[in-house]
């Protein structure tokens, strides 16, 4: 993956120049990057991330929603008028996260007992099965 260059300004509403407190002022709440797992296993609109076992409050959601379009993250598309409704994909930059929450569902299936994840195949098994397919230890 090409590498971009950082901006050269940080953001007036950074609290610090450190690229750890930077990066969670984005996603570092408790629901963000759920719905970034959500994008990257393929949910796009807004009913299929209310939807999730871990059923965020819809005011929420549509604040993480517009958090994450203004960081660009993620772009909005209307996919109807009336009402007006949008669906939400990855930029690049979302797409960047994808080895952090690969890396984060890692460390919890061999950390977290009974915890699930995604196998080879797309299905959802106990994490346990697919670090034991691996050859990996819990």
């Amino acid at each position: 993956m090409k590498r971009r260059s950082p901006p050269d300004t940080l953001p007036a509403e950074a609290r610090s120049p450190c690229a750890v407190a930077c990066s969670l002022d984005i996603f570092g709440d408790r629901w963000t990057l759920l719905v970034i797992r959500d994008l990257l296993h393929g949910r796009r609109r807004f009913g299929e991330f209310a939807a999730s076992k871990e059923k965020i409050p819809t005011n929420i959601l549509a604040e993480r929603l517009a958090r994450l379009e203004s960081a660009g993250i993620i772009t909005r598309t209307p996919y109807q008028d009336n009402p007006p409704r949008y669906e939400y994909l990855l930029t690049p930059k979302g797409e960047g996260l994808r080895p952090i929450i690969r890396a984060i569902a890692d460390w919890g299936g061999q950390h977290i007992a009974g915890t699930s994840r995604r196998d080879a195949t797309g299905q959802i098994v106990p994490a346990a099965a697919v670090y034991a397919a691996a050859g990996a230890k819990l």
